[in-house]
């Protein structure tokens, strides 16, 4: 019974109706945000939400009985129990912020949708090699910071007066957010040499250090996808050198039978 139920969990059918459900939770949930449609259908909605919930309930207990202490060693289906408990708590008093989560419903399709998983996978592991990158970000942001706070601190103290101002400050230009008429040409009209301090801490961050973080990250996703490769790999050998064993054996039973015959 719980082999055949594991099997019917696992199957494509069943992904396919939790997707459905959970992307019309989560358009349910985004109409819940318009006062004519509340107006209008707020009863019905309120009831197809409960609904999806109870779905959710009953597809998690399932899980449970099917797998048993397997579903909560699995990372994902943890990560499904927590979301399901966030939406079975009351969201009224001083809990009523909980009803704005319960749109974290719709990241269960990160669980069910295989690439999805793959994508997280492949973050998190870059995240070891995502370590060095911060603290050399962090060396940068400070060197920059403590310069530009003695260099300029004293002519914009609202933008480099402190440390934390001249971070803050940097930050935006490194992000290029208004950063050349909304900060470095104001400062450039009482330093004319400031383009010399900026530009290069635009090339150092924004140029650099950044791209350092995106190919951490791509590397990290081609290994996971070369991983999944490998075990697809390993599986459809193991599945042939099965059939060859089989075919191996049938064969010796024909020339078995053969021999009785002859």
């Amino acid at each position: 019974m719980r082999a055949h139920l594991a099997s019917l969990l696992r199957s494509r059918r069943w992904e396919y109706f939790i997707i459905t459900v959970i992307v019309i939770n989560a358009i349910t949930l985004g109409l819940e945000t318009d006062p004519w449609m509340m107006a209008t259908f707020g009863s019905l909605l309120v009831a197809l939400d409960q609904t999806i919930v109870v779905v959710f309930v009953i597809e998690i207990c399932l899980r449970i009985y099917a797998f048993g202490w397997r579903f909560f060693r699995d990372p994902w289906s943890l990560f499904d129990f927590a979301i399901v408990a966030i939406a079975l708590m009351p969201a009224t008093g001083p809990l009523t912020v909980l009803r704005a989560l319960r749109i974290l419903r719709v990241m269960r399709l990160i669980s069910v949708v295989p690439s999805l998983r793959r994508v997280i996978g492949g973050l998190i592991a870059a995240l070891p090699g995502m370590g060095s990158i911060v603290v050399l970000l962090l060396l940068v942001f400070y060197v920059f910071s403590v310069m530009a706070t003695k260099l300029y601190g004293a002519t914009f103290p609202e933008w480099f007066g402190s440390i934390g101002a001249s971070i803050y400050t940097l930050f935006q230009v490194m992000t290029l957010e208004s950063w050349s008429m909304g900060i470095v040409r104001p400062v450039m009209e009482a330093h004319p040499h400031a383009w010399l301090f900026f530009v290069p801490f635009i090339l150092s961050t924004t140029y650099a250090v950044l791209n350092l973080f995106i190919g951490v990250i791509v590397s990290a996703m081609q290994e996971e996808h070369q991983a999944v490769v490998e075990a697809e790999q390993e599986q459809v050998h193991d599945e042939n050198m099965q059939v060859l064993a089989e075919l191996r054996a049938l064969r010796s039973e024909l020339a078995e039978i053969k021999t009785r015959l002859a």
